[in-house]
């Protein structure tokens, strides 16, 4: 009786800790949030570039600074005298930021409501910031092509 005691609660502290174990990535490369996500590859995020301390990841606005390519890019398809260091401002990484552009630029969403539902409170993706602005609009197709388009912006600004 003992034995069976000990093993039932020896299974249920194991049960218990799992969840712990997966919030911490167990092991498999840290976790990068929800596996059934539809973000795009980590090429896109953008963060990869050190400042020039070596503090940490450059900000987006930094990159965009850095990148002059891109930033005539997105200039061309934001509001004129939109100025892309504050437009780039709380958004979690270049890509989001650059995807953000294009959705907004493609289905006609004012930039800044787009914007204020991805930065938030509360946060939202970009899916579904496009299925309260629009809702008329396939947030998911219209989502993926704007991360695609994003994605080839960012590769088009470091080939040359």
């Amino acid at each position: 009786m003992k034995i069976r005691f000990v093993l039932s609660i020896m299974a249920t502290l194991a049960l218990l800790a799992l969840p712990v174990y997966a919030q911490h990535g167990g092991g498999h490369g840290g976790g990068m949030g929800n596996a059934h996500s539809s973000a795009p590859s980590s090429s896109m995020h953008g963060n990869s570039g050190k400042t020039s301390t070596g503090s940490g990841p450059k900000s987006v606005s930094e990159q965009l600074s850095d990148n002059t390519k891109l930033s005539s890019k997105l200039g061309s398809l934001l509001p004129a005298g939109t100025n892309l260091q504050t437009a780039s401002q709380g958004f979690k990484n270049l890509g989001q930021f650059v995807a953000a552009v294009h959705v907004s630029h493609n289905l006609g969403i004012p930039f800044d409501q787009l914007k204020a539902k991805m930065i938030g409170p509360p946060k939202e993706s970009l899916g579904q910031a496009i299925h309260a602005l629009k809702p008329a609009a396939k947030s998911k197709e219209e989502s993926n092509k704007g991360e695609k388009q994003a994605k080839q912006d960012m590769d088009d600004s470091k080939a040359s």
